[in-house]
């Protein structure tokens, strides 16, 4: 399958970037290479692009996406996580942006073996670098209720979560999850009648859930941003595209922590903490997709772009 994907917000997070034509940019969620392409045709000839994905179809396709721009663009097989390491492996310490477009991308939804789709039966993987050998089968078939409940409680944000664990557990003993067809059929009997035909797919957030538990998600965003900040030069840009509220509440939570890290009693009359500011937060509301983008592409609607600005 050609590794499609509708990049969302494109000019949007493009021009949060206040691209610098001889300026050095990561992409750390290269997916297809959308964003990249745009970023590297407002490059000059002096200009350089890092992109990374730990996903081996991601990087296959835009590498051959932006083989046009193959002198300013340097391709990773890595999680964003690493990109601290992948800078200075590469020789770099300071760079002028950094972008993400955070979640399962469409090739990874539309592609059933993956596991992420909720709307066709397959293999129940889930694996964004499929070099890891837990799968979110793994998950099922071992965590405890009580580690269920909470993942499916916390990451999926669903209110039967509880009986979405019991439902599991007891239909496991019988026989060990192996497709995503079962679980959904678990799933959907945990959940009730009236509850199914108006609340939308009912794995939804449980197989969010388990997307987030496997791939660690909210784990590296948490733990990433601080030092992609640290890596921006002075008027560099970190522009971030959530999906979810968990999501947008970490990098909203760790933008204005950074503008603002001072821990001082609110009545000290001046700080003591000795904590500085690292900058500033761009947008104090999040950019929202426009209508028309909604329109030509559904996936969009529940994203939200963030942008901090380093002093």
């Amino acid at each position: 399958m050609t590794f499609e994907h509708k990049s969302v917000l494109l000019e949007e997070t493009v021009d949060s970037l206040a691209i610098r034509p001889d300026g050095i940019y990561v992409d750390g969620t290269l997916g297809g290479g959308g964003h990249a392409y745009e970023v590297c045709s407002r490059l000059s000839d002096e200009g350089r692009l890092i992109g990374i994905d730990q996903d081996a179809d991601a990087i296959q396709a835009a590498s051959e996406r932006l083989k046009v721009f193959r002198n300013k663009v340097t391709i990773v097989r890595s999680n964003y996580e690493n990109i601290a390491a992948v800078l200075s492996d590469l020789g770099i310490r300071k760079v002028d942006g950094i972008y993400l477009d955070l979640g399962v991308s469409s090739y990874q939804l539309d592609t059933v073996e993956r596991g992420f789709t909720y709307r066709e039966d397959a293999p129940l993987d889930m694996r964004m670098d499929q070099r890891n050998t837990q799968t979110a089968a793994d998950i099922v078939n071992t965590y405890s209720e009580s580690e269920l409940y909470r993942i499916i409680r916390d990451y999926g944000e669903d209110r039967f979560a509880k009986n979405i664990a019991k439902h599991i557990v007891r239909a496991r003993a019988e026989k060990p999850f192996e497709t995503t067809g079962e679980l959904i059929e678990v799933i959907k009997a945990a959940i009730p009648m009236k509850v199914r035909a108006t609340g939308g797919h009912p794995a939804k957030r449980t197989f969010q859930a388990l997307r987030i538990e496997l791939n660690h998600e909210l784990d590296v965003l948490n733990r990433s941003i601080d030092t992609m900040i640290d890596l921006l030069n002075p008027g560099g840009r970190l522009s971030i595209i959530t999906f979810h509220s968990l999501e947008d509440r970490i990098v909203k939570t760790r933008f204005r922590d950074n503008e603002n890290p001072c821990i001082c009693p609110p009545g000290f009359p001046v700080c003591m903490c000795g904590k500085k500011s690292k900058g500033i937060v761009v947008t104090r509301k999040p950019i929202v997709p426009t209508e028309e983008e909604i329109e030509n592409n559904k996936r969009s609607k529940s994203s939200k772009l963030r942008v901090f600005e380093r002093k």
